[in-house]
């Protein structure tokens, strides 16, 4: 196994995901809609995650772990509706959730995801 780093949509300030170790670090995905509800901007995320994964060799039956941080705790219903259709039954990963001041007021959730890539 290479212990290089690899880098994936590198920017002047971030990568959206490094690999490392046989594992992937994604960033903290935030909705590209232009949606103002909790369910659409969650299937976006989720989406981009998905894309993100793949590119990377992995997929979300491989999530060691995800960090959800909610603009509002209120919020966590609706959010869990959509999770619970995107995850794999018997592939939940360890997961916690936050309300948190995201850097977007539009943004109404953020999710940071480390996974493990496929051999």
């Amino acid at each position: 196994m290479s212990q290089d780093i690899q880098r994936m949509h590198v920017g002047a300030r971030l990568s959206e995901a490094a690999i490392f170790g046989g594992a992937v670090y994604l960033a903290g995905m935030v909705p590209e809609c232009e949606a103002t509800d909790i369910r659409s901007q969650t299937v976006d995320v989720l989406q981009q995650i998905d894309r993100r994964l793949a590119e990377a060799g992995s997929d979300k039956t491989r999530i060691l772990r995800t960090q959800i941080f909610l603009r509002d705790i209120a919020n966590i219903a609706a959010m869990n509706e959509v999770w619970d259709a995107w995850v794999v039954a018997g592939s939940a990963p360890p997961r916690v959730t936050v309300q948190a001041a995201l850097a977007n007021p539009v943004y109404l959730i953020e999710v940071v995801v480390t996974a493990a890539v496929k051999p």
